[in-house]
């Protein structure tokens, strides 16, 4: 095995150059739009003699378990995922390597100092509109297959690509997962956001509830413009709103003490939180008006092992506590979206093989990072109970986060490329 794992290094590096070049073609691709990246990768696979089908699909069509999200949120548009399988030579595991071709939408006024679409390297980095987010992960595992083959080697299991549109809601894997693909372990390739690159990998995603509430207020009987003087016969949201929020903190502390997970109680010593990430009034601003309501934007993270519906039910049973015990408090909630969470454990097979591909590629046993809430590691497991991990480059200043001129580091872009193509190899054993 030592053998086969040196040819697939030495194969990786002397690719490593067609790996950039191939990544700054789908930054390129992007002006001419999804359709035509989704294009790309798919020829690349035909090309490795990958089976290659095109899948559409209606994100609002696709049944989930254990996860929801309102139409609002959801990508309405009919979707195309790309999938490819190289078929293994028999008696290896079976991986599906996923990422997702879309990026945040173009904004014209970007502010960038680099041109977003032409894929500039500089200082070591290759700029570009969704470049870490996640074109980055796409050309990783074409890369990484090319390189496995080019050094001469045929996986004994089956090597599934698959490039699914995952932002609002896409859905894309999971049109995959419940349209029939499986197989014995599942890798999520995106760049990491926490600035440690391969030294990271994800194998623990907590799940998380994003709900809105919208406090009613009533306003005074007057036509006067001003309502300060008539401020007590009305019911004013934002005080109502102090209720709502002294309820999610009670809650929220009641949670904390209650509910434990050791991976994420040893990182930052507790195991879920409620955010209340937005507060604003739905008027129009002035000082001397009642606004007609308040509304609270909110976030509740959980561990995996809780299940989405019962977080659900107890933010439910805490309005309406808070509800019952004042006439006068009303208000609507919407629950927007909602992801169970899941995790791989340090002794599962996939680890050891994942950490020992890293390890062999970078010179570091990497860690697990508990604090990836929601990542996309998620699906496989909880759709389809397929094991699954997340690892990727280098990468900084992602357009989802607000940050100008996203970037991946080069040089661990074509390390991630021969880190995959090691664990292709260890994975799914090697002819």
């Amino acid at each position: 095995m030592d053998s086969i794992a040196t040819k697939v290094d030495q194969a990786a590096e002397a690719h490593g150059e067609a790996a950039v070049a191939f990544l700054r073609d789908l930054i390129r691709l992007q002006a001419q739009g999804e359709e035509a990246v989704q294009a790309r990768i798919a020829a690349s696979c035909e090309e490795l003699g990958c089976v290659v089908e095109k899948r559409r699909y209606k994100p609002a069509s696709v049944v989930l378990k254990e996860e929801f999200a309102s139409d609002a949120a959801m990508a309405a548009e009919e979707r195309e995922a790309v999938l490819a399988r190289f078929p293994g030579s028999g008696g290896g595991r079976s991986v599906i390597f996923f990422a997702h071709p879309d990026g945040e939408p173009f904004q014209p006024q970007h502010g960038w100092v680099h041109d977003p679409l032409a894929g500039e390297i500089d200082q070591g980095r290759i700029h570009g509109w969704g470049v870490a987010d996640d074109l980055a992960g796409v050309a990783t595992m074409v890369e990484a297959l090319r390189a496995v083959l080019a050094a001469g080697v045929k996986p004994k299991g089956d090597v599934i690509l698959a490039s699914t549109p995952s932002k609002r809601h896409a859905r894309g894997v999971h049109a995959l997962l419940h349209g029939g693909v499986h197989a014995d372990a599942a890798v999520y390739l995106h760049p990491a956001e926490s600035g440690v690159g391969m030294r990271e990998v994800k194998a623990l995603a907590s799940g998380q509830l994003i709900f809105r509430i919208v406090v009613k207020g009533r306003l005074p009987d007057t036509n006067e413009p001003g309502h300060a003087a008539f401020a007590h016969t009305a019911i004013n949201p934002v005080m109502k709103a102090q209720q709502v929020l002294a309820a999610l903190a009670a809650l929220d502390a009641k949670r904390g003490a209650r509910v434990h997970h050791p991976a994420l109680d040893a990182a930052i010593g507790r195991s879920t939180n409620l955010l209340v990430g937005d507060f604003k009034t739905l008027g129009d601003g002035r000082a001397a008006r009642v606004p007609p309501a308040v509304q609270l934007s909110c976030a509740l993270a959980f561990p995996p092992g809780e299940k989405l519906s019962a977080v659900q039910a107890e933010v439910e049973a805490a309005l309406a506590e808070a509800k019952a015990a004042d006439p006068d408090l009303a208000f609507d909630v919407t629950f927007l979206s909602g992801v169970t969470g899941a995790e791989v454990t340090l002794d599962h097979p996939l680890w050891i093989e994942t950490s020992a591909a890293v390890q062999r590629g970078t010179g570091t046993a990497p860690h697990i990072n508990p604090l990836h809430t929601s990542s996309d590691i998620r699906n496989p497991m909880v759709q389809s109970g397929i094991p699954c991990v997340g690892l990727g480059p280098l990468c900084g200043d992602l357009t989802q986060n607000g940050g100008r001129d996203e970037w991946v580091d080069v040089a661990d872009y074509r390390r991630g490329v021969a880190v995959v193509a090691a664990l292709i190899a260890g994975w799914c054993g090697a002819a």
